[in-house]
């Protein structure tokens, strides 16, 4: 999996691991814990997951600060105190997946992402402000408290890289696409798919798509796609929502969905439509389609909860913008 080394923080400091066994010989003994947030009051829409490693619990995706207390309820239902919490990992900085993550570093443990989103969690005032002028007075009661990590507690990952946390090894896979800062996390044959494998909700075939601006790249995207295929992966754990033990069908329909999805917004540029009517019309098509797939409705809201239309449009007409800025 890679060569073992200590870790440097934010701060430059070196970070020693503990004395890790090899992830292979406990993976069909680790015991995941999938953590229903429980978003908005609603299931189903952000899961964390408390990874049982034979030196200690991991928490991968922490989640944002407005949900803090029912992951806390959870882990204490688990018996799992904060103080036992010592290894952090978030696929990428977006709030939903990773807002309370400074709150966890000033607890004392450590967070480990993606370089590029390293110092976004020490200093986050660039997200927050970029997040405000998408959800105005609607910050707190969606993402709540968003702290500043402790630089020291902070520890970049670059693609490749095998932590020991918790007596396991767990390895960062880099997949670019919904955002460039996104790591894929692999223990074994399962992995931490953050957004990387779209949204798929409990007892649903309807795999929906995450493209908010500004990073939303459709080659990169493949690649990761490609590269995940790849792994011979058995199992994904997605942020939205659980567990998908059909990997290689999951990816693949996946990848449908997200091309045929950038083709759609294509088609409205070139007819000009303002951008509610794209909205409305990319909403109309994405709803047809879970529909036919015996989406119910209330699943159809808990999608539309993990995923609103208007970031997707609002994404890839960047990124077809930004393409024809190029290649006039």
């Amino acid at each position: 999996m890679g060569a073992r080394a200590g870790y440097r923080g934010a701060g430059g400091q070196e970070l020693a691991p503990a004395e890790v066994v090899d992830a292979g010989t406990y993976n069909s003994l680790v015991q995941i814990d999938v953590l229903d947030l429980e978003f908005q009051g609603s299931p189903h829409v952000i899961a964390s997951f408390l990874v049982h490693g034979p030196q200690g619990p991991v928490l991968i995706e922490p989640g944002p600060g407005s949900t803090l207390p029912t992951l806390l309820a959870g882990l204490e239902e688990r018996g799992v105190r904060p103080g036992d919490v010592r290894d952090v990992l978030v696929t990428h900085i977006h709030l939903d997946h990773a807002g309370s993550a400074g709150w966890w570093a000033q607890q004392g443990a450590r967070i480990f992402v993606h370089g590029i989103g390293a110092p976004h969690l020490v200093d986050p005032s660039k997200l927050l402000g970029s997040a405000t002028r998408i959800y105005g007075d609607r910050m707190d009661s969606l993402w709540g408290e968003v702290l500043p990590a402790p630089a020291e507690r902070v520890v970049a990952v670059e693609d490749g890289k095998v932590l020991e946390v918790g007596g396991l090894e767990i390895t960062a896979v880099e997949t670019p696409g919904h955002a460039w800062h996104h790591h894929v996390w692999v223990l074994g044959d399962i992995a931490f798919a953050g957004d990387a494998a779209g949204i798929l909700l409990p007892g649903n075939d309807w795999i929906d798509l995450p493209a908010p601006p500004p990073e939303f790249d459709l080659p990169a995207w493949k690649t990761t796609l490609e590269r995940l295929r790849g792994l011979g992966l058995s199992t994904l754990y997605r942020t939205h929502f659980g567990t998908g033990s059909d990997p290689q069908r999951e990816l693949a329909v996946f990848e449908q969905t997200l091309i045929q999805g950038v083709e759609w917004v294509r088609e409205m540029l070139e007819r000009q439509m303002d951008r509610d009517g794209m909205v409305r019309e990319f909403s109309r098509r994405m709803r047809a389609r879970a529909r036919n797939l015996g989406v119910s409705d209330e699943d159809a809201l808990r999608y539309e909860l993990s995923n609103p239309r208007s970031m997707s449009v609002d994404g890839i007409a960047r990124y077809l913008r930004k393409g024809r800025e190029r290649n006039p």
